[in-house]
């Protein structure tokens, strides 16, 4: 299986068999975005470098998510030099929206947001287009990799630097994109199509806005003293933390990402205390009882199994001293306390509304788009994955992500071709989603 990243699904070429054989191919996990290489195989499944997908038995299923080999899709990444030798003709229709204004170069799609769907809108982009101008503005590394991958790396006993599949320069390298890493962007002027950041001021002709959502914490969870996972860099650092040395974790929230880390820390030999409202775990899935077979599951882990602890709500964290070792205690309202090494918050997830605000964008409880188009209440701007809504619902997981840049990336390239501002050659389906929970101890698919 490749080398775990969390961003993009189109990778370069595996390389050429010595044989002379036919290349080999890559696909991707429609679920979670797993890749599996014919050149590396997938020993840990049995299938040894140089296992074509074709020849892999059809009950094997994918190592993160469980899903069939039905539901992987073939990489092609994309053919540059034909991209350019079909670019439209100077005097053809489109021309002047590839010259050069006023002697100046043209600023083209800004993107920010580094995540998957960052690097997917800007891989969709050059599926259309291999010369449009595309920034690309993150205020982390930009680093590829496979954000589903976090929740098992450590069971898997994944090192720490195989996680990143492609360092966001290489990624910028191979899709001729403008990166600007480790830049905040802080504020959008409609008036004259500007993203204002921490390294300057960057027009655009079309800005996407692809920065994801961050961990809501409620305030009887101190930000100081609360990990939040829900990108690459928090996690690293967690792992540091850790210190490859038995600790007691206690996770407050027991949904999705609760559940798969409580799991995988689990299996790492620490000793885990699930804390959440709600009775059973994923209790706000539509799913009954989903996490009644869970909980029965763990009590099989070997080692501690996993303390869960439902119906309390979290009263305050603090650090305290006990016996020269400095611990934190995790309170509760109804008065139980515990005594923990660390603290991971798995709260939900809130999108950020700054950039949205400052640009008077719609908002209803996340970036609010077109559920067709993608558009949001601005004609030049357009938004995608975890910071989105449709008529206020949000789907923040993998497999739409795809999509939503297929349709973004289409739709500019018609309005670039003179089909005016509303042509949508590829409209958006928001579709119910199957989740897989990736607990391996009791692997689940939820709707």
């Amino acid at each position: 299986m490749s080398t775990p990243g969390g961003a993009t699904d189109a990778c370069p070429p595996a390389g050429q068999p010595a044989d002379g054989g036919a290349p080999w191919q890559q696909y991707i996990c429609n679920a979670c975005g797993l890749i599996y290489d014919e050149a590396k195989g997938d020993p840990d499944s049995g299938l040894p470098p140089g296992t074509r997908f074709a020849d892999i038995p059809d009950d094997w299923v994918c190592p993160l998510c469980a899903v069939t080999k039905t539901d992987f899709s073939l990489v092609t990444p994309p053919d540059l030099s034909r991209q350019r030798s079909a670019t439209t003709p100077a005097s053809g229709p489109g021309a002047n929206l590839r010259r050069p204004v006023g002697g100046k170069a043209r600023s083209g799609v800004v993107i920010v947001g580094a995540g998957r769907a960052g690097w997917q809108m800007a891989q969709a982009i050059r599926d259309t287009d291999a010369d449009l101008p595309v920034t690309l503005v993150t205020a982390c590394s930009g680093d590829v990799y496979d954000k589903p991958l976090l929740s098992v790396a450590l069971a898997k006993r994944l090192p720490l630097d195989t996680l990143v599949r492609e360092t966001g320069p290489q990624a910028a390298a191979r899709l001729g994109v403008r990166l600007l890493a480790h830049t905040q962007a802080t504020r959008i002027c409609t008036r004259t199509n500007t993203l204002s950041t921490t390294r300057g001021n960057q027009p655009f002709e079309e800005l996407v806005l692809a920065h994801g959502a961050q961990v809501a914490l409620p305030p009887s969870l101190p930000a100081e003293l609360c990990w939040r996972i829900n990108h690459l860099d928090a996690y690293l650092k967690l792992r540091t933390a850790l210190n490859d040395r038995p600790q007691r974790i206690a996770i407050v929230g027991a949904g999705l990402i609760g559940c798969e880390l409580a799991n995988d820390l689990a299996l790492a030999g620490h000793r885990i205390t699930l804390l959440d409202p709600m009775p059973t775990p994923l209790a706000r899935w539509p799913a009954p009882q989903a996490g009644t077979p869970l909980l029965a599951a763990w009590e099989d882990l070997p080692g501690q199994p996993i303390a869960f602890v439902g119906g309390v709500s979290i009263a305050g964290v603090e650090n305290t001293e006990l016996g020269g070792q400095t611990c934190r205690v995790v309170r509760t309202a109804c008065g139980q306390h515990f005594e923990v090494d660390q603290v991971i918050a798995a709260t939900g997830l809130a999108t950020p509304n700054r950039l949205a605000h400052s640009a008077g964008l719609a908002w209803n409880n996340g970036i609010a788009v077109d559920g067709r188009t993608l558009a949001t209440s601005h004609p030049h701007i357009h938004a995608l994955g975890d910071c989105i809504t449709v008529d206020g619902q949000a789907s923040r997981y993998i497999e739409p992500i795809g999509r939503q840049a297929l349709t973004i990336a289409a739709k500019l390239a018609a309005r670039r071709a003179g089909a005016g501002t509303d042509a949508c050659p590829v409209p958006y389906e928001a579709k119910a989603a199957v989740v897989r929970v990736k607990t391996s101890s009791c692997p689940l698919s939820l709707s």
